[in-house]
């Protein structure tokens, strides 16, 4: 059995608020993966193939949500991986624009 801590490097806070289970993760292609511990090392190579969340990768690794995001703040800072905030959901619609559209859908 590994203690949470031990992926970490003994940290147990991440230096970014804003990650979430949401955020999306993508590689910094010209940044170079040797160097890095086996954790960190394997989040790169999940996220290679394109973009992941947070909670996916969290699931990949087998690791608690927390560690996971020491892990990934850590790349984030360092400039191997970029995190963005995931598309938000669709908002409210106004009624009135979308009957305008239609209205004028039904006069060509």
């Amino acid at each position: 059995m590994v203690r949470s801590y031990t992926p970490t490097g003994g940290v147990a806070r991440p230096t970014r608020r804003t990650l979430d289970d949401a955020t999306l993760l993508m590689v910094d292609e010209e940044k170079e993966l040797r160097g890095l511990e086996p954790e960190p090392y394997r989040v790169m190579e999940l996220c290679r193939p394109g973009r992941l969340s947070l909670a996916e990768v969290s699931y990949h690794l087998h690791l608690p949500r927390t560690v996971t995001t020491v892990i990934v703040a850590h790349l984030v800072d360092s400039g191997h991986l970029i995190a963005r905030a995931p598309v938000p959901a669709a908002s409210v619609h106004d009624t009135a624009l979308l009957e305008r559209i239609l209205d004028g859908l039904h006069a060509l």
